[in-house]
């Protein structure tokens, strides 16, 4: 049948548009937009974890890691979900001392611990012209998170009538009663020693103070003055540790010593402790580990592998700066029970992450 004019010019646009919306893509699905294959988690983290750290310590709770180190000019806090991601984590100034006074400068080895609900901070400082006036210092927070809500100032911890140099205090609990385990002096000596004393609340000492190690072996004896100092608790297997920083930070050859006693011992007594005659963790030049110590001790996410935390130096002669960095590695347990934390690893090497993470 013939077509109209009118009827052909419709057919004719019709197939043109048709053609257009076939070369447009028009009138048809779209191709789905591929989603991207998400890039897998990392599975591996290196040494350093950050690039200045001196005086590294951890604190495991709730899931969290909450880490501090020496700054010498007031306390930060970090709280990360994993420590491989500690250069990441939230960064938090929790107190800033006053311009002048007792705590005013040298603010050294910062702790955190929970105690009775509550947090506590012990950090030492003193009032300038480092450092014959270092003091050890608590701070309490009664907030759930400590990186929210208000620090208050305990005061000096020390034990009672006496007034002398301390720095680096640690918590100790045992046969359900908690200790303070420090580094500090005789009068008129700025040789440092250990020493523990019985703690009646978390900012309170009770009773005198026992001297637990002072330098007395060679490899404690490198720099001026002679040092015991950084005293870290970690117990196991029926036994408890305590692993301190021994010779002068302005040497290399600064290492980690360890005090050991029964879980069940009077800590106060310094015959329930045997010392090691040497070092349970030195320098490595090879891997770029200097003058390492003032370590901490944490458990992977999973709680299946024991970690230690310290800092050291990249290169020889950089002594008591910021070039010391954190640092952290898996130690594993000898036949004895006793921690056996190996040579420091690598800088700059894959390690794996903690397990968990």
């Amino acid at each position: 049948m013939p077509i109209s004019l009118s009827a052909r010019w419709f057919t004719l646009l019709l197939a043109g548009s048709m053609a257009c919306n076939s070369s447009s893509g028009g009138g048809s699905t779209p191709a789905p937009t591929p989603t991207p294959t998400p890039a897998p988690a990392a599975t591996t983290f290196t040494n350093p974890l950050l690039a200045s750290g001196p005086d590294p310590w951890v604190y495991q709770k709730d899931g969290y890691y909450y880490y501090m180190q020496t700054t010498g000019t007031n306390l930060v806090l970090r709280k990360t979900a994993k420590m491989s991601e500690l250069g990441s984590g939230v960064s938090t100034t929790i107190w800033t001392p006053k311009a002048t006074g007792p705590t005013s400068h040298d603010i050294w080895a910062p702790e955190i611990h929970f105690l009775d609900g509550k947090w506590y901070v012990y950090f030492t400082a003193g009032p300038g012209n480092c450092c014959g006036g270092q003091r050890l210092w608590v701070l309490e927070n009664a907030s759930a998170d400590p990186t929210q809500g208000t620090w208050t100032e305990k005061g000096q911890i020390a034990v009672p009538g006496q007034d002398l140099w301390a720095i680096d205090g640690t918590v100790l609990e045992q046969n359900g009663k908690r200790y303070l385990v420090w580094s500090g002096q005789e009068a008129g000596s700025d040789q440092q020693n250990l020493y523990i004393a019985l703690m009646s609340n978390p900012w309170t000492l009770s009773g005198a103070r026992t001297q637990l190690s002072h330098p007395q072996y060679a490899w404690e004896l490198n720099g001026t003055p002679k040092v015991n100092e950084g005293p870290e608790v970690i117990q196991h297997a029926g036994k408890t540790f305590l692993v301190y920083s021994a010779s002068h930070c302005t040497t290399d050859d600064y290492a980690l010593g360890m005090l050991t006693a029964s879980a069940t011992a009077d800590p106060l007594d310094a015959a329930s402790w045997s010392k090691s005659t040497s070092p349970v963790f030195s320098k490595n030049p090879t891997n770029n580990a200097y003058g390492p110590g003032h370590n901490g001790f944490f458990v992977s996410k999973d709680g299946t592998q024991n970690w230690i935390i310290y800092h050291a130096n990249l290169q020889a002669n950089q002594g008591c700066g910021d070039a010391r960095n954190p640092r952290m590695q898996q130690f594993s347990w000898n036949s004895d029970g006793s921690p056996n934390f190996g040579s420091p690893v690598a800088t700059g090497v894959a390690l794996p992450r903690p397990a968990g993470e």
